[in-house]
């Protein structure tokens, strides 16, 4: 594997609101706090650019709506902000993809010269795989690091439900699968960046 000196790692929405499991339900993962911070370690240590999304639900009942507790990120992102050599970005959003952030996440990368990025952050099927999605249709070379995500039990049509996992092999198999990215473990990201 090899990580471009540019590449840019992409915290998706790791904010206080989901901790909330009284709200999201049961969780996978346990390790995925660890390797997130891992990756950003790696990524501020080498002057590799990072990218910080926050999403500011619109929902009024959600956790992670502008003003509440459950919006800001977690203690261990926070203060890593600002901390590493390489350029860093902070974005806002309110749907599930990072490009449709604020400010414009491809414009931003575009200006870096960036063509390869690393995904990461909460929730697994959801704004990590879209971005990772939209990351790979609009060409830049996508790397997911699936065991620095996480997702909640979900229900769908008809009653179906899926655990966790479940939900997190479907992502794996999905983006790697079709094309979109590379689904990768977070040590061998900090192996290679290194």
């Amino acid at each position: 594997m090899e990580i471009a000196e540019n590449s840019a790692l992409v915290v998706v929405d790791v904010q206080e609101g989901f901790e909330e499991e009284a709200y999201w339900g049961p969780r996978n993962n346990p390790g995925a706090d660890r390797n997130i911070a891992g990756l950003i370690d790696a990524w501020q240590a080498s002057g590799r650019p990072v990218v910080f999304v926050r999403h500011d639900s619109p929902k009024p009942d959600s956790p992670l709506r502008v003003g509440q507790p459950g919006n800001d990120f977690k203690g261990y992102v926070e203060e890593r902000r600002g901390k590493g050599s390489g350029p860093e970005l902070f974005l806002t959003k309110s749907v599930n993809s990072a490009f449709y952030g604020t400010p414009d996440l491809g414009e931003w990368l575009d200006g870096g010269g960036v063509r390869q990025i690393v995904v990461a952050g909460i929730q697994t099927n959801m704004c990590a795989e879209t971005t990772a999605r939209m990351g790979g249709n609009l060409g830049y070379e996508v790397f997911f690091a699936l065991d620095a995500t996480y997702t909640f039990d979900g229900v769908g049509p008809w009653g179906w439900t899926l655990g966790a996992d479940e939900l997190a092999r479907a992502t794996a198999v999905s983006l790697h699968g079709g094309g979109f990215a590379k689904v990768v473990r977070s040590a061998e990201l900090i192996e290679a960046a290194g």
